[in-house]
This record gives C-alpha cells, sequence and structure tokens, in this order.
C-alpha cells in the first residue's frame, strides 16, 4: 500500500514565513512530492529564490509542463500558470482565474485530490479571503488528509479560517510544528480510494484550459441571477459545493466571500458615480435659478431652487451611504445569528 506521497499546500498573504518553516523542517529523504501554489503577481520574480533559499535539504524547481513528479523535490507553481499535478507529470494550466488568482490554489488541490486520492495531504497557510477551501473540502471527499495552519498563528487569517468553517480538517496546528507533522504524516499508508465527485473532473479540465459551455456547466451548478465580475457572463451556482461558490461559462470561479468583495468595490464605485452626477444636477438647477431671478421669473427661481436643495439632500444621503463601510461584520460561531 502507498504512503501519503503528495503534499499540497497552499498560501497567500503572509505564508512565506509558515512555508520556510514547513521546507526546513522536512528531511532529505522524503518519501514524498511537494506542490506549493502561492498568490503572486502575472510578472513576479524572486519567489523562486525566496523559497529556495529556506528549502533545507530539499531541491526547489519551478514547475514545467509535462515535468516528471520526484520525491524529496518542491514544486512551486508558476506565475500566470495555475499548477496541477496528474499521474505521475505536472500539467500547467492557463485556463481561466479562480478567485482572481492564477495561479490559484483550488486547480492544485482539486487535480491532486482526483488523481492521487487518499495519498493526498493537502496544506492551508495564511492568506485573505478563501482560496483553497474549495480544493481542500475536495482532498477530504477523496480521502486525502487536510491540515490547516492555526489561524492565530497566523499574518492573515481568512483562508485558515475558511477552510475550518467548510472542511473537517484532520489537524490545525502553528506553523512552526506543520513541518514536523507532514514528516510523520508522509510515512503512515494510505487509506482506501474512495468515488471521485462528477464535478472535480469538470473543474480540474477548465483550470487546464478545456473548453466550457452551459451544457456542461448545467451539468455541476445552476444559473443564479448575479453577473461574473471579471467577464460580465452569467453565473452559475455550484450544486452541492463548499464552500458556496459560483462559475461562469467563460469558466472563472468565486467563492461567495469574494464575489462579495467584488461587489462591494463596484457598488462602491456606482455610488460615486451617482453622487458626482447629483451634485452636478444640483450645480446646473441652481444656476437656472439664478438666471430665472436676474430675468425677473420669480415662479422660475423659486421652482429650480427647491430643485436644487432637494439634489442637494440627495447627495448627502449618498455621501454618508459611501463614507460608511460596506463590509458585513463577521459573526464569531459561537454568536447568536
Amino acid at each position: 500500500m502507498s504512503n501519503r506521497d503528495i503534499i499540497a499546500i497552499g498560501g497567500s498573504a503572509g505564508a512565506t514565513a509558515p512555508l520556510k518553516q514547513i521546507l526546513g523542517r522536512l528531511p532529505r529523504d522524503l518519501p514524498a512530492a511537494v506542490f506549493v501554489v502561492l498568490h503572486v503577481p502575472a510578472r513576479g520574480i524572486g519567489i523562486l529564490s525566496t523559497v529556495a533559499s529556506a528549502a533545507g535539504p530539499l531541491p526547489v524547481v519551478e514547475a514545467e509542463n509535462g515535468m516528471k513528479v520526484e520525491n524529496g523535490r518542491v514544486y512551486l507553481a508558476r506565475p500566470d500558470h495555475h499548477l496541477m499535478v496528474h499521474h505521475g507529470h505536472i500539467a500547467l494550466g492557463r485556463g481561466p482565474r479562480e478567485n482572481l488568482a492564477r495561479p490559484a490554489i483550488d486547480p492544485l488541490f482539486r487535480s491532486a485530490a482526483m488523481y492521487y486520492g487518499p495519498r493526498v495531504i493537502g496544506v492551508i497557510l495564511s492568506g485573505l479571503l478563501s482560496d483553497g477551501a474549495a480544493g481542500l473540502n475536495a482532498i477530504k471527499r477523496c480521502g486525502g488528509l487536510a491540515l490547516v495552519q492555526d489561524p492565530s498563528d497566523a499574518i492573515s487569517d481568512e483562508m485558515p479560517r475558511r477552510a475550518l468553517e467548510d472542511t473537517t480538517v484532520d489537524l490545525c496546528v502553528p506553523g512552526t510544528r506543520l513541518g514536523d507533522v507532514l514528516s510523520d504524516l508522509v510515512r503512515e499508508p494510505a487509506g482506501s480510494p474512495l468515488p471521485i465527485p462528477p464535478e472535480l473532473r469538470l473543474e480540474v479540465a477548465i483550470a487546464a484550459g478545456d473548453r466550457i459551455d452551459s451544457e456542461r456547466l448545467r451539468s455541476i451548478a445552476e444559473p443564479a441571477a448575479l453577473t461574473c465580475p471579471s467577464c460580465g457572463g452569467v453565473l452559475s451556482m455550484m450544486k452541492s459545493a463548499k464552500p458556496l461558490r459560483f462559475r461562469c461559462q467563460v469558466g472563472h470561479s468565486f467563492t461567495s466571500d469574494i464575489l462579495a468583495k467584488e461587489q462591494e468595490g463596484r457598488v462602491d464605485e456606482a455610488l460615486r458615480v451617482a453622487l458626482r452626477i447629483i451634485e452636478e444636477r444640483a450645480e446646473l438647477v441652481n444656476r437656472m435659478a439664478e438666471d430665472g431671478r436676474m430675468s425677473g421669473r420669480r415662479a422660475v427661481a423659486e421652482m429650480y431652487d427647491a430643485r436644487a436643495e432637494e439634489y442637494r439632500q440627495y447627495a448627502d444621503t449618498i455621501r454618508q451611504v459611501v463614507l460608511e463601510t460596506l463590509d458585513i461584520p463577521s459573526c464569531d460561531p459561537g454568536d447568536d445569528p
């Protein structure tokens, strides 16, 4: 029986420090391959040298399409490419961004779950929002192990917290302990394979760049009255998905919190545009009132004065909304709803 020989690690803001601690604690004879996705800009440079400098005895390489998977090596996602692992080799995808990122964590976790099942250990590190939560859930559904950095130990605790909310994780430990824990877990035998969720194959294909149409999307999602913030297409809600997620026909994918964050920015922009238009309208009507007074049309001037005051009140209301935060306060699991 095979051991747990695939370690998939994902992180974002604040993940570099715990990643260094993990890699520095992994032994030279590690009987597993390590795959790492960090959110980096499309033209990001320097991340390879940063990770490699802290990897201890394990060699760190930037993943290449078709590269053979070998134990005792660390494979780092390339900027602007989804990192996925297939049977014995690496596949890089230029599919749509997921959760606004490419590379995204979810495609790596899903592909590992699909091809390696119970041999996979998924790890979520520090980061903002919730990329990786859906992928970690897929790993668990396929029989793998789910590890999460303790949120209280993370610089950015959103990503670990969302993972804990949406998946029954196996371990939640500080970053300083993760390396030793992984060193022990990879020497354990993997469990029995579980059935692959039907949507997993399609989502892995989408990340690889395969075409998706409305008919294929309907097999895994239901149309929703929401618009994709990336392309303007119609979003569909994924069926039986944790966390709550949406995809468009192009393939862009969003967890609900990331979608809400994108909508918040658009609402704020729309309110500011409305404020500008109403203030301009008030200024125009005020000038029309002045013109009426100068030409002796008192009734017209009074009508425009009333209109100008009405527009100013509208503007004050919108300005107050713009100044107030649109964030929904987070609720502690122990609080009353």
